[in-house]
């Protein structure tokens, strides 16, 4: 870092991931952290406060972390942000895939000036995003807005994540109580690619740099994605009157059915990521996050982990992608599909008995089977392998909750 700069971190999107996580990991290494949001009465809330609360919720209890020395600034804010931005040697991105249009033009802005004041020092960024191969799409994004011949590859450090930490869906109570509060889970590793960075690895507790940062985002999306979402869609297969994810998980046949396509869906990750994971590390991970999953302090709910079934059955997702991989490398997939079958056919609804919109469009055609949303929906090709796997799968459903 410039010894003539604070430590400081400007982060794009003051929602639950750039508060609770990034926020605050930065924070509790030294840092002053400044946000960037389209909500004007977040944005103001924070700059009159200066400050809020990141609440740890688990099994024993809670506590309060405060985190101070906030600044924030709204997205019009065009010129003050290009000019913050230009002067520290970190940044993160946690707007969502739809945020990013708005984002991404004030750090190339900012590019251009900080090449004009700092010469070549690079800006280093966080991509906070849950999306796979970010690190290529905001690269191409920023070439294409700055001038030609501009050194991207040496003057930015694209940052790619796995993000783990979950956090829930606070109650409208609990925003009335302190809008700023967030609340999360104890999780705080931050696992980034070592190789994204442009300047030297900032020494921030929690953060976990990995050379292959490609397996780890796919860890993430073929076991902890994979795994929390079959919990969800096997318990409301079993019992629909369930409400909570740790409900489901308290059943020992869902606890070990969702354990199990875990543990086949590593098997599938060692395959696709040869030398990376060791069974030992990725059985305990699996236990590690099924131990998480039952966190009755977070109040997931089967609805919130289940819904939005276009994207997590389309092909990149944590169902779809592992089974095309195991197909890929003639690996088992019977207990993955039997997931995603009940996927199907998942119907809960939230806490005011409404499903989520673009889930009412899904379940009409789903009334077409399930081999139609297979091949046109999750773009699994009908062949004789996945045949086979189907009719292992229906040889043995019958036999799980009964």
């Amino acid at each position: 870092m410039n010894s003539t700069h604070e430590k400081k971190i400007v982060i794009f999107g003051a929602g639950k991931i750039g508060r609770s996580f990034i926020g605050q990991v930065f924070y509790r290494s030294g840092y002053s952290v400044v946000f960037i949001d389209i909500d004007k009465k977040l944005v103001d809330m924070l700059n009159k406060q200066q400050s809020y609360r990141v609440v740890i919720k688990s099994n024993e209890g809670d506590h309060v972390i405060e985190i101070n020395n906030v600044s924030a600034f709204h997205l019009d804010e065009k010129l003050i942000i290009t000019d913050t931005l230009s002067n520290v040697s970190i940044a993160a991105l946690s707007v969502g895939q739809y945020g990013l249009p708005a984002a991404i033009p004030l750090v190339a802005e900012s590019l251009l000036r900080r090449k004009q004041v700092y010469g070549d020092w690079p800006l280093d960024i966080i991509i906070a995003e849950n999306m796979r191969n970010a690190d290529k799409y905001i690269g191409d994004e920023l070439l294409r807005l700055l001038p030609a011949g501009f050194n991207l590859a040496s003057r930015v450090g694209l940052i790619e994540t796995s993000i783990g930490k979950m956090v829930p869906i606070m109650s409208k109570k609990d925003l009335e109580d302190d809008p700023l509060q967030v609340y999360a889970e104890p999780y705080n590793d931050l696992i980034v690619a070592r190789n994204g960075f442009r300047n030297p690895i900032p020494d921030v507790s929690f953060l976990a740099p990995k050379e292959n940062i490609k397996a780890w985002v796919d860890r993430k999306l073929f076991i902890h994605n994979l795994g929390h979402s079959s919990a969800a869609y096997l318990g409301y297969q079993k019992n629909p009157d369930w409400k909570y994810l740790y409900e489901a998980l308290a059943d020992n046949e869902i606890y070990s059915l969702t354990r199990n396509i875990m543990l086949q869906s590593a098997d599938v990750l060692r395959a696709a990521c040869p030398g990376e994971f060791t069974p030992g590390q990725l059985k305990a991970h699996i236990d590690d996050l099924l131990a998480r999953f039952q966190n009755k302090a977070l109040g997931d709910t089967i609805f919130r982990v289940g819904c939005d079934l276009y994207r997590k059955l389309s092909p990149d997702d944590r169902l779809v992608a592992p089974i095309l991989s195991a197909i890929h490398h003639k690996l088992p997939f019977n207990l993955i599909l039997q997931a995603l079958t009940a996927a199907v056919w998942f119907r809960a609804k939230d806490e005011n008995g409404n499903f989520l919109e673009k889930d009412v469009e899904f379940f009409k055609e789903a009334e077409k089977g399930e081999d139609y949303i297979l091949e046109h929906v999750c773009k699994i090709r009908p062949e004789p392998e996945l045949k086979l796997r189907k009719d292992e799968q229906n040889q043995t459903k019958q036999n799980i909750f009964s």
